[in-house]
């Protein structure tokens, strides 16, 4: 029987990811990683409440080492960009080296030594404009690199791929998950800022659906 597993920040795009796939692609385990971000605490407990809903297991991943490394906002003791109007210098402010390539390949290893045919992603239209790594090209080489690299040959599938956040809200409220559990927000202040990068995408998105409900429980 075909199974797969999810890398699952607890944001928005990993669970709608999860919950697109979930059924189709029999996905039972979801890796979380701790790189030393900020908002870590908050990831991994948004993580835990979603796996937990979807009746998956989940494996939270260590990476001390890449928090030594990263010397940009995401990680180090500069400041959060915030009230953006240049999302391409705030991806650059954000920036983790080489994040999704390590963590596929981590992924790669447990479908490899798993039996695990699909890694499913939440990579998508609108974060590729900014982010290299949630483009159609990089993961077309990642799946290329996996044919070389594993005996699996496990598959990237990346449900998002061809949509914006407007798309991915629309899709999780037609899927009805849990939009209250989720952390996308790039802080650790225990609740969504609205301000940086990732909490204005996701705000302007819930707007555009015209969804106040979560806008209060998420921003306020």
């Amino acid at each position: 029987m075909t199974k797969s597993l999810v890398l699952l920040s607890g944001g928005l795009d990993s669970v709608v990811s999860l919950a697109i796939a979930k059924n189709d692609y029999n996905v039972d385990l979801a890796l979380t990683f701790d790189y030393g971000q900020k908002s870590v605490e908050y990831e991994i407990a948004a993580a835990k409440k979603i796996s937990d809903y979807y009746n998956i297991d989940i494996k939270i991943i260590k990476l001390d080492w890449l928090k030594d490394i990263t010397q940009t906002a995401l990680v180090s003791d500069e400041e959060i960009p915030t009230n953006i109007k240049n999302f391409e210098y705030s991806s650059k402010a954000v920036w983790v080296p080489n994040r999704n390539g390590l963590f596929l390949n981590i992924a790669g290893c447990y479908a490899d030594s798993y039996g695990y045919d699909f890694i499913i992603i939440g990579a998508n239209k609108e974060e590729a404009q900014t982010f290299s790594d949630n483009t159609p090209e990089f993961i077309e080489r990642i799946n290329q690199e996996f044919e070389y690299s594993t005996i699996k040959h496990p598959k990237v599938l990346t449900p998002l791929l061809n949509y914006d956040k407007n798309d991915i809200v629309r899709q999780a409220l037609d899927y009805s998950i849990p939009i209250e559990y989720i952390w996308s927000c790039y802080k650790n202040d225990g609740k969504h800022c609205g301000k940086c990068e990732s909490c204005l995408r996701l705000k302007k998105a819930l707007l555009a659906n015209n969804d106040t409900k979560y806008i209060k429980i998420l921003f306020s």
